[in-house]
């Protein structure tokens, strides 16, 4: 009970404040329903209370944020690592297409020469150089079965590699040119005169001995294979004189060449057989 002005006043029961909350609500629906009249105190507690809303997105909206840009990321670096492997593994094989490309090169060349100087070649793979010092020898795949033989001449696109001097069942030992207990006749191209082209061991350099100061040889001439003892095939390139000394106290002129093969750059050269039916192949 409440006391006003010595009036004393009896609060509404429970079940009149009801009556009166609910005839109020329904006196409110129905005057909204036939005027609007409440549209406008919506729209400003809509107003009032957008910030509010606002501030309650926020969390929300950082969390969703946080999640996308994760998720891209993992994706993004995901999609960036596999793009990397496979560029390698494209980048890879392009170098295998560019090696492959220039093998097949070096083959045509090769088969080219080959059948400038002989009627019959094969394609043999370097499978071994030897390390012993002051020795130059390889290894070929090639023996019995492909039906060389010992003295046979070895070449490559450019110029007379060697000769084998040892067959080992399926494989073969070529000595080279530039080996010490090789030696091979020759022609300077130019003039035709004959001489002949020791190894010295050294992988680039040959020498020229025996001519005296009167033979006509000069540094550029290009020494060939005369074909004398039948074991090399005759005109094909053996060595450029790259250097003449004439000493007076000296019988003999010392020259020294540099063999025309690339003995160093190939994996593959040449057996050839001269004079055997014609016939290139590679097996």
């Amino acid at each position: 009970m409440i006391n006003v002005l010595g009036w004393t006043l009896r609060a509404p029961s429970v079940v009149t404040r009801l009556v009166l909350v609910v005839g109020m609500s329904v006196g409110l629906m129905i005057a909204d329903y036939k005027g609007q009249h409440l549209e406008r105190i919506r729209v400003g507690l809509s107003i009032a209370l957008y910030p509010l809303q606002v501030l309650a997105a926020v969390p929300a909206a950082l969390g969703s944020g946080a999640v996308d840009f994760f998720t891209t990321k993992n994706t993004l670096q995901g999609s960036n690592a596999k793009l990397h492997e496979e560029n390698l593994a494209l980048s890879s094989k392009l170098q295998q297409y560019d090696a492959l490309e220039e093998e097949n090169n070096r083959l045509r060349k090769m088969l080219g020469s080959a059948a400038r100087v002989a009627d019959r070649a094969l394609v043999a793979e370097l499978i071994e150089v030897s390390n012993e010092p002051f020795t130059r020898r390889i290894l070929i795949a090639r023996g019995d079965r492909d039906s060389a033989y010992v003295g046979q001449p070895v070449i490559d696109a450019h110029g007379i590699v060697g000769q084998i001097t040892q067959i080992l069942g399926s494989h073969s030992r070529v000595t080279l040119l530039t080996d010490p207990g090789h030696a091979i006749p020759v022609l300077v191209n130019r003039n035709g005169l004959r001489a002949l082209v020791f190894g010295t061991g050294d992988p680039d350099e040959l020498r020229v001995p025996y001519l005296t100061s009167v033979a006509d040889i000069r540094e550029g001439d290009l020494l060939v294979s005369s074909g004398m003892g039948g074991t090399f095939p005759p005109g094909y390139p053996v060595a450029t004189v790259t250097k003449i000394v004439n000493d007076p106290n000296e019988s003999f002129l010392e020259i020294h060449a540099q063999p025309v093969a690339r003995l160093n750059h190939s994996k593959e050269v040449l057996l050839v057989w001269p004079g055997a039916g014609k016939k290139t192949e590679k097996k």
